[in-house]
């Protein structure tokens, strides 16, 4: 994206395309490396992820890492990090069925939480199937960056 960053003044070829939890917006406004440099976040007095269920073993340095230097994603609902290890894990990206068939251990977490929501196995397992990055039904996936395993959450419409 051609544009100037508000906070470096360059123009990288990239700007941020998602909003900032704060006073300001920052929608195409900012550069990646400002955000992960931490300066977008001090200038503006905002945060690009919100972190509203970490565990509490989870240290405030991470917390603050993910909210204020690290780009967030855009989901259906409210967007949710994943954490495994004691420790955040890194986002993968959206996720389909296809996605997420090679990582049973994903798909074991989606089974859980959408048999959380009152559903029968066998609703769980059509709803599962019918996860896809581009529908109504997405789940995200992201990895652990200490043991590998990959975690997943499905978010509808």
């Amino acid at each position: 994206m051609d544009g100037r960053c508000l906070v470096c003044g360059e123009n990288p070829g990239w700007l941020y395309v998602l909003g900032a939890y704060g006073p300001r917006n920052l929608r195409d406004e900012v550069c990646p490396w400002c955000i992960a440099d931490g300066s977008a976040a001090s200038t503006h007095e905002v945060r690009f992820t919100e972190i509203v269920d970490a565990p509490d073993a989870i240290p405030e340095a991470v917390i603050r890492e993910l909210e204020e230097r690290t780009p967030g994603f855009s989901g259906w609902q409210q967007e949710r990090w994943l954490f495994h290890c004691d420790d955040a894990a890194a986002f993968v990206g959206p996720a389909g069925w296809e996605d997420l068939e090679d990582h049973p251990d994903a798909l074991g977490a989606l089974r859980v939480q959408i048999a959380g929501w009152g559903m029968d196995a066998d609703e769980t397992e059509m709803l599962v199937g019918s996860l896809d990055v581009d529908g109504s039904a997405t789940a995200y996936l992201f990895r652990c960056l200490h043991c590998g395993t990959h975690l997943a959450y499905a978010d509808l419409e």
